[in-house]
């Protein structure tokens, strides 16, 4: 029996274990930091709609700053965003008893990530583009009159 003949049996297991467990946790880190970034998306876009649904008049650059400052909890990793605070586009359209507010950002995903999302059309320029849409009501149909007549009832 040869003391030696088994060393570095391990080592070699290692060397064909450990990238397989690191690929598959890159793979499984890429969604969840996507998942965080449209979440934070998502309270953002309906933050500013309760917003811009109580804003009176047609300026809306108050409601995209607040939306703004929601997004800083974005951390600028390129996994979770890429452009800092320029790179977010946020349109507000209000009207008609509803608020849309659309919120536009862009992340760098891992490279076999990367691929994947270039076949769909999920990418641009500056990376995989991260898009959310939110509609809200801003007044229940059962509610009569606009706001002036409203103003000159409790005036």
């Amino acid at each position: 029996m040869n003391p030696y003949g088994e060393r570095g049996q391990s080592t070699v297991e290692a060397a064909m274990v450990l990238p397989s467990v690191m690929l598959v946790f890159a793979l499984l880190l890429q969604p969840v930091c996507l998942s965080y970034t449209r979440a934070v998306m998502r309270g953002a876009a309906g933050e500013c709609a309760r917003a811009a649904a109580t804003a009176y008049g047609s300026d809306m650059g108050a409601c995209k700053a607040f939306a703004l400052r929601r997004l800083a909890a974005v951390p600028e990793v390129p996994l979770f965003h890429v452009g800092g605070q320029a790179d977010w586009s946020i349109q507000i359209d209000s009207g008609e008893g509803q608020v849309s507010v659309q919120i536009t950002g862009h992340a760098r995903p891992l490279p076999l990530l990367g691929a994947l999302s270039a076949l769909g059309s999920m990418r641009d320029g500056k990376g995989v583009v991260l898009r959310v849409s939110l509609t809200e009501q801003t007044r229940p149909s059962w509610v009569g009159g606009d706001y002036s007549d409203w103003q000159s009832m409790w005036g």
